[in-house]
């Protein structure tokens, strides 16, 4: 990674332009003690890195100022961060110690500084990135600055992520989509969340992204045309309430429109929603939810509302402290337009989340969501034990969900639980007993399953009985990462105490046979395919393995140090006629030919490899190789379904795979393509477009119609993405034809 660096006369000048920048960014009050670890900070991280280069050439000191710039002008953060910030990468890129780092800068900031550094235990784990970003979060509850820094250290890693190869642009990418963007959601960074998805989709997805960027670039004048028209009307009356205002109106990112687009499955020009109006009001703390009001009656006297397309976010913020009135009103041509209404501290708290919540803690009326979710981290942490994957699983389940239900406790308290949560995580969440302990749930005064899907405005009642426990079954009935966790908990604790008891009688045995018990235990897990010694311990209680069966199986021999160990009985060997091979029925091939590919830059032939069914790549898609368990290697396309989880959590086991060109092979594609349903030609003009005029093969077609409306699935066999792109505009141009996408 280092390089001998010889910096020139024009690399120092970026290098103190941009520290210069910095200083001019940091926004919050700066001591004269502030301002001299500030300056010894850069000037430690500039010493550090002195030999390094990033992969664009640039001199690696930028980085870690662009970060700390990010922390103090993007996200809030004060001196302490941007002095963290600059230091992040110190310990594990240079010969810095944390020690160093303490005795120069205190004990705070090093402890910061050490929870932004990779564990070096972590490159043997199962999955490195999860146990790494275990340890970013152990640190957040005790300083939620370690993952405001470490989010702007990704979000400048993604801003210049285009010198980086192919395959590590995708696992970054996904692992940012998997875990940052979410958690960027929950600490309310609504602007770093919304570039990290367009970011990712830059990469992930980048014929779409920029067809999108595009078409808003070319109706930008127009849209700007737009938003005045719809404003003008507006701003007399808002005049009326007699408090400062201003009017914004921006387009929405082209993540969430795409996904309009394909969830709708409506072409650009027909998303009418493209951009959002902001009323912000500049009013006391007292009046704002009197005056968003009021905003909200005069624009929907102005414009045409969508009643159900209200939102009220001020009267019960968001559980990540999100306070605002939307709503859907039509304007000028029948469009629709998305209005928020706002005062500035609520814009505020939007726009820069936890950072911005410090500034105004104990002004708002509503309790401390952070404090809460910061609580329910802490529940989760407790279970040390837990595997990283799982617990990354469980954190993201618990903390990251977008949309939520407000239920209610007997005695009228508001409980905020993600969408799809049932009643049975409701008991969790009241406490880890009254869950372990549940027997029957009463939702309005009715009994319900445990497994309930919890609706707004429930009022939930937990009997419990203290003899109750968990089962395995509880896990199906809950969707929340802290109910998840503390019932497996509650499993492993239930069968580690039904497999002491088997332990004994088994050591027993063993101590009479006079052989070493760790050494036969060990011999037994690992020819009874076991993971560990409880799980055998386990097994026996449950019959699974019983202790007679063991011992016909094993005998004890005397080695010649006269010890005495255990040994498998070895079976007298039956041969046994074989028997005739039945035929195999012949399956379809899902592509014809060999294609040829190159992974890791070596060709494909070396390895045992097959195409992943959930996405079919075709010659020509962005593709990885992922190695499996024990199915070799799969061939995934880059924006395939399972391909985020399969980066953030297994990156390492993802290679570099390419398409070396060939003319021999061809592969399944399938369309979805939907339409209005005119009559029974439909189904000629769709399988004629496809075999007569381009000569492509229809491997199987299904299509269905309903009042008016046809639905159909098409599945062609191509050679590579042109004749795939070409197939698909060939139907999108049908009178008929209304959407046509690929199914991934």
């Amino acid at each position: 990674m280092a390089e001998v660096l010889t910096v020139n006369e024009e690399e120092k000048r970026l290098i103190q332009n941009a520290y210069r920048d910095l200083l001019r960014s940091i926004k919050s009050e700066m001591t004269e003690e502030d301002r001299i670890n500030i300056r010894q900070a850069y000037e430690l991280a500039v010493q550090a890195h002195s030999e390094q280069r990033r992969k664009s050439g640039e001199p690696y000191i930028l980085h870690p100022i662009a970060v700390a710039k990010i922390c103090a002008d993007e996200i809030g953060l004060g001196p302490t961060a941007v002095i963290c910030a600059l230091l992040h990468d110190v310990v594990e890129d240079t010969d810095v110690s944390l020690e160093d780092i303490r005795k120069k800068f205190g004990s705070r900031i090093s402890k910061i500084v050490d929870g932004l550094t990779k564990l070096d235990s972590a490159y043997n784990a199962e999955s490195p990135q999860a146990e790494n970003f275990r340890k970013v979060l152990s640190t957040l509850v005790e300083d939620v600055r370690v993952v405001l820094i470490k989010m702007a250290d990704r979000l400048h890693n993604m801003r210049t992520l285009g010198a980086m190869p192919r395959h590590k642009q995708l696992k970054i990418a996904a692992e940012t989509s998997y875990v940052y963007a979410p958690l960027a959601h929950r600490l309310g960074l609504h602007n770093i969340k919304t570039e990290y998805l367009d970011l990712c989709m830059k990469i992930t997805d980048p014929e779409n992204y920029h067809e999108i960027a595009r078409n808003l670039a070319e109706t930008k004048r127009s849209r700007e045309a737009y938003i005045n028209e719809f404003i003008s009307p507006l701003e007399g009356r808002l005049d009326e309430i007699g408090a400062p205002y201003h009017i914004t109106g921006r387009p929405k990112s082209i993540y969430s429109i795409w996904n309009k687009i394909k969830n709708k499955k409506v072409p650009f020009d027909e998303v009418y929603d493209l951009f959002a109006v902001r009323i912000i009001l500049d009013v006391p703390v007292d009046k704002e939810k009197l005056v968003c009001w009021q905003a909200y009656s005069i624009v929907t006297d102005v414009h045409t509302p969508i009643p159900e397309r209200l939102k009220d976010w001020v009267t019960t913020p968001k559980s990540n402290g999100y306070e605002s009135l939307h709503t859907t009103v039509i304007g000028p041509k029948g469009r629709y337009v998305e209005v928020q209404i706002r005062s500035t501290r609520m814009d505020e708290i939007a726009e820069r989340g936890y950072a911005a919540h410090w500034k105004y803690k104990g002004v708002s009326r509503h309790p401390d969501v952070y404090e809460r979710w910061l609580d329910s981290v802490r529940e989760i942490l407790e279970n040390p034990n837990s595997d990283a994957v799982e617990f990354l699983g469980d954190f993201r389940a618990n903390n990251l969900f977008n949309e939520e239900v407000f239920v209610y406790t007997p005695q009228g308290d508001m409980r905020i639980l993600p969408k799809g949560a049932t009643a049975l995580d409701f008991a969790f969440g009241i406490h880890s007993d009254v869950g372990y302990h549940c027997s029957a749930i009463k939702v309005n005064n009715k009994m319900v399953p445990m497994g309930y899907k919890l609706r707004n405005g429930d009022q939930v009642y937990i009997i419990t009985n203290k003899n109750q426990k968990p089962s395995e079954d509880w896990l199906k009935m809950v969707v929340t990462g802290k109910a998840r966790s503390k019932i497996r908990s509650a499993m492993k604790d239930e069968r580690r105490r039904k497999g002491e008891i088997w332990k004994e009688a088994l050591e027993r045995k063993l101590n009479g046979m006079k052989v070493d018990f760790d050494k036969s235990v060990d011999l037994l897990v690992k020819n009874y395919d076991m993971e560990s010694h409880a799980d055998l311990y386990y097994a026996i209680a449950t019959g699974e393995v019983t202790i007679p069966e063991i011992f016909k199986s094993y005998k004890v021999e005397l080695g010649k140090d006269g010890s005495r160990y255990l040994v498998e009985v070895e079976e007298p060997v039956v041969i046994q006629p074989v028997p005739e091979p039945k035929p195999r029925k012949q399956r379809k091939p899902k592509f014809t030919g060999k294609p040829r590919l190159l992974i890791n830059g070596e060709p494909a032939e070396r390895f045992n490899y097959t195409f992943a069914s959930c996405c079919n790549p075709v010659q020509g898609d962005d593709i990885f190789a992922y190695l499996t368990a024990n199915a070799g290697l799969k061939i995934h396309r880059a924006n395939c379904p399972n391909a985020t989880n399969l980066m953030a959590n297994y990156g390492y086991r993802v290679m570099k795979a390419e398409w070396i060109s060939t003319t021999d092979t061809t592969f399944v594609a399938d369309l979805r393509i939907t339409g209005i349903d005119d009559g029974p030609g439909i189904i000629e003009r769709l399988t004629n477009k496809i075999s007569t005029m381009l000569g492509l093969n229809i491997r199987s077609f299904n299509i269905a119609g309903h009042e008016g409306y046809f639905e159909g699935r098409m599945s062609l066999l191509v050679k590579n993405t042109d004749q795939l792109n070409m197939a698909i505009r060939a139907l999108k141009n049908l009178d008929s034809v209304s959407t046509v996408t690929r199914i991934e």
